[in-house]
């Protein structure tokens, strides 16, 4: 490459650079597969779909930025372009998750949108949406059915109701679970389904306890992982599950379950539906 294109490249601004990558949807996945191995102008073109003259127009645009470097026959990135390369493609994971929360993040806490943009690439977001209305309690209940230790804090109507009988059986077959609830959705659950509750209750394997005044949403733990749910009163269902097992997400939310779970007093069925 020349250095009067290297010297014009350099000239340019960094929105310059970032515009450049995002006005073609094939530049940045052709960067990110030249950090995985050198690659041949053939294998890329049929990577990315475009033709052979695109996607020589693109690496001589890489070359000029000294993305990448030309090794024989392939392409191969350089330190600066695997740089270039992690960053866009944090940045368009951060991007596309929040693209997802932009209709519930109304309903979550600021700490659970942060650490969920911040470590997306470790993070499940689970949406709901007119075709798969069900899909964050269909992601709650592949949890659960891992799981042998189970916390949750909040609504569980929502969530547990529509898991009742694999909830039930986890119990029975020895998981150990806590549930926080409000005194109305224990009663609910209490006076529904009286037989559950009993066969769950004589285990001794869940450790009910109610909150005149959980949050509005609902914080769970499945062994090492935890889940933040939304709740929307209105439509009395679940419209994002977040799930993670990153260190910034737990201890968030230990540190909010502790609390309730401080404030909290046992269940006293007799006092409940009473």
């Amino acid at each position: 490459m020349k250095k009067r294109d290297i010297r014009r490249h350099a000239a340019e601004s960094p929105i310059d650079d970032i515009a450049y990558l995002t006005r073609s949807e094939h530049r940045t996945p052709t960067l990110v597969a030249l950090t995985e191995r050198p690659r041949s102008r053939s294998e890329l073109c049929e990577l990315a779909g475009v033709s052979s003259s695109t996607m020589r127009r693109t690496l001589d645009a890489f070359e000029g930025r000294t993305w990448v470097r030309k090794e024989g026959y392939q392409y191969v990135a350089t330190c600066l372009g695997e740089a270039i390369a992690s960053g866009m493609a944090d940045l368009l994971d951060r991007v596309e998750i929040e693209r997802t929360l932009r209709d519930v993040c109304h309903l979550l806490p600021d700490e659970v949108i942060e650490f969920t943009v911040e470590t997306s690439s470790e993070t499940t977001v689970t949406v709901a949406d007119h075709d798969a209305p069900y899909r964050p309690v269909s992601r709650f209940r592949s949890l659960l059915l891992e799981t042998d230790r189970f916390q949750f804090l909040g609504v569980d109507i929502a969530l547990l109701e529509p898991c009742r009988e694999e909830f039930r059986q986890r119990i029975l077959d020895g998981m150990q679970a806590e549930i926080i609830n409000p005194p109305d959705a224990a009663r609910y659950v209490l006076s529904t389904y009286p037989d559950l509750c009993s066969e769950i209750l004589e285990t001794g394997n869940l450790n009910p306890l109610v909150h005149d005044d959980v949050p509005p949403y609902g914080i769970s733990f499945f062994d090492d992982r935890i889940a933040v749910n939304d709740y929307d009163p209105e439509g009395a269902g679940v419209g994002v599950l977040i799930d993670t097992d990153t260190p910034p997400a737990h201890e968030w939310a230990e540190s909010v379950y502790s609390t309730y779970k401080s404030e909290a007093r046992p269940l006293e069925p007799q006092q409940i539906i009473g």
